[in-house]
């Protein structure tokens, strides 16, 4: 009984080469090669580029949600026994500051003053919201100490208003302009409630790379707020920051020990539930629909390999009746499909990854072809589309062709390896 041949040995790949470069003259299906791996190379590289801007968008907006934002926010809500009034602030916030920074793994507590105005400058009005902080406590926000841009100095805090780019612009001021904030919770009059104005010099604008937060936030000495607001000797919050935000539910019971009766807390998470979660649902979703169409790309290779089969009926009754098994027929057509997909994988790695480092070349191309506003911030809340290669991403990408390749790649190379040479050579 003859030996069979060792799997995939060295004939069957030279079989399988010359089948996938034979030209329609010779039998072969090269046009259908060519189609079935650029296929498969567009579905790899639109995955890989949906992976690597649904990791750039989340990464981005954690990392100004995290540079901006408090990763722990502590309120408090007293009631006056006397009067029956529920008070939300905080008295005796120093202290209480000091405590929560000696909390293992905080990293700062920042007492804080929080209101919504009205911003004006001559005829321009913008509804914002102030942010009372001491300077110290500003400089340690790295989105505001280290912005995507800057007008002035942060070193002139102490004198004046530090603004958001997108509030600079809708009042059109720059520094060493005045802006006019008006406070509708003003002293109470005998002719109702008298509105509070005070204007403050600008002395530094910052871009955090959020559009909304740009667009409405401006920062004001603590003790400025305190007065403006009639906030004597409290605050309404403390803004905590710790050293690992994405563990911060770790935090919680020990902060609300130290903060003591009446304290409660409000993460980063809570504030950005919904955005979050619309993330995970989004990435879900296209993670399918892609899936789909590398799926769909695959699909080219049966159709292509069932050609070839066809064609190549009459060598296969030809290898059959010299001695070769069904397994090594089943073989060289694997070897076939598997090929295809693999250098079609191969070619749209390389273009995913290319897109992803010169994401912002490509979209300024497009912007300057269509004449710009393809990426509009006030919609989508950044400034650029962001990209973040990740390898788990790639691995995810490459795995995912290949095995839909390599399983689709099954059939038509079992259909080659089950035909009967006999039938295959009856008409020659």
């Amino acid at each position: 009984m003859p030996k069979s041949p060792v799997p995939f040995a060295r004939f069957e790949w030279m079989i399988a080469w010359r089948y996938l470069r034979a030209r329609r003259a010779e039998g072969g299906v090269s046009v259908m090669t060519l189609i079935s791996v650029i296929g498969v190379t567009l579905a790899v590289f639109a995955l890989i580029a949906t992976l690597t801007v649904r990791s750039g968008f989340r990464t981005e907006f954690v990392s100004i949600i995290l540079g901006v934002n408090a990763h722990v926010t502590i309120y408090q809500s007293t009631t006056d026994v006397s009067t029956g009034q529920v008070a939300r602030t905080i008295p005796n916030y120093i202290a209480l500051a000091e405590r929560i920074s000696a909390v293992e793994g905080v990293t700062r507590a920042a007492p804080l003053v929080r209101a919504q105005v009205l911003a004006s400058v001559d005829e321009r009005n913008a509804g914002v919201e102030v942010y009372g902080i001491s300077p110290q406590d500003l400089y340690s926000l790295p989105r505001i100490s280290s912005p995507e841009f800057s007008l002035g100095y942060m070193e002139d805090f102490a004198e004046g208003l530090a603004l958001g780019s997108g509030v600079a612009r809708e009042l059109g001021v720059t520094v060493g302009d005045s802006v006019r904030l008006i406070s509708p919770s003003g002293a109470r009059t005998a002719f109702g409630i008298s509105p509070r104005v005070s204007i403050f010099p600008v002395v530094y604008i910052f871009r955090t790379g959020r559009f909304d937060i740009d667009r409405t936030r401006i920062y004001l000495p603590l003790v400025e707020a305190q007065r403006f607001f009639d906030r004597d000797n409290v605050v309404d919050e403390l803004e905590v920051m710790v050293s690992n935000p994405e563990e911060v539910d770790a935090y919680l019971d020990t902060l609300l020990q130290v903060a003591g009766a009446g304290a409660f807390v409000w993460t980063w998470r809570d504030a950005s539930a919904g955005f979050l979660r619309a993330l995970e649902i989004e990435d879900n979703v296209m993670f399918v629909l892609m899936s789909v169409l590398v799926l769909v790309a695959t699909m080219n290779i049966v159709s292509g390999l069932i050609m070839l089969v066809k064609n190549k009926s009459r060598d296969i009754g030809i290898l059959r009746t010299l001695g070769l098994t069904r397994g090594t027929i089943m073989r060289v057509f694997f070897l076939c499909g598997a090929g295809i997909g693999l250098l079609g994988t191969a070619l749209g790695v390389m273009l995913g990854c290319l897109f992803a480092i010169y994401i912002d070349s490509i979209f300024s191309f497009v912007n300057y072809a269509v004449g710009d506003g393809v990426w509009d911030p006030a919609i989508r809340g950044i400034y650029h589309v962001p990209a973040q290669l990740r390898l788990w991403d790639i691995l995810m990408a490459v795995t995912l062709s290949l095995v839909l390749s390599f399983v689709i790649t099954l059939f038509p190379a079992r259909r080659a390896a089950r035909m009967d040479p006999v039938e295959a050579l009856r008409y020659e």
